[in-house]
């Protein structure tokens, strides 16, 4: 049991890395570029937000797999094919959570608007100095409240981890799978355990996001 939470939590934090890292780019471009086409790059973004887990981690299998050509150039770069080991939960997950932390900083960066950025401009700000002086700072809620959703959507996460991780012990077997498991096997104690500890966190993250979002409009108005 306790193999599944530190798996769960170890995901979650690589996950939200890579969302972070991977994530608030996108969402500045998404929220700043005039390009006609990036709404159908923020639609392609937003998928996981309507499609069902197990559709999406379906075609993550098939397209990672050895049998693709995408899935057979990385194993040959790598060294291993990603289904079935933690490094293809990492891949799914930031896929299936990424809708949760671009949204929240993509509506950071346009609530900033254009009057920060020209007037940084003026006193010969470069883009990238704008960007890490101004633009992160007045984001600050939108980046938290991402990090902190990406990390809980990862946690509660069951069809996509199912379907490209499968359910090998210590190395792909999240909570969402041990309570699966558990239920399947008629072990309804460990079960309630592990469901109401996901249900306290679910909370617990949902009025953290909440407070700190106050906290911070009224800091970074």
């Amino acid at each position: 049991m306790l193999e599944a939470v530190f798996l769960t939590l170890k995901l979650a934090s690589v996950t939200t890395l890579f969302l972070m890292l991977f994530g608030v780019p996108l969402a500045w471009w998404l929220a700043r570029s005039h390009r006609w086409w990036k709404e159908i790059v923020g639609a392609i973004v937003a998928l996981p937000l309507v499609l069902p887990p197990t559709v999406l981690g379906f075609y993550l299998l098939i397209a990672l797999s050895p049998q693709s050509p995408l899935g057979r150039g990385i194993a040959d770069t790598i060294g291993f094919s990603l289904p079935f080991t933690f490094a293809g939960l990492v891949v799914g997950s930031v896929i299936y959570s990424l809708p949760f932390a671009v949204q929240p900083v993509r509506n950071a960066f346009e609530a900033i608007g254009n009057d920060p950025m020209e007037a940084a401009s003026t006193l010969r700000a470069g883009p990238i100095d704008r960007f890490f002086s101004i633009a992160l700072p007045l984001a600050r809620p939108g980046l938290l409240t991402g990090a902190i959703l990406g990390f809980a959507h990862t946690v509660g996460e069951f069809g996509v981890v199912l379907m490209i991780g499968g359910n090998i012990p210590g190395e792909t077997k999240v909570l969402s799978v041990a309570i699966y498991d558990y239920v399947e096997t008629l072990q309804w104690e460990k079960a309630h355990i592990l469901a109401a500890g996901m249900l306290a966190f679910s909370f617990i993250v949902i009025l953290t996001t909440m407070l700190i979002e106050r906290r911070m409009r009224r800091r970074f108005p």
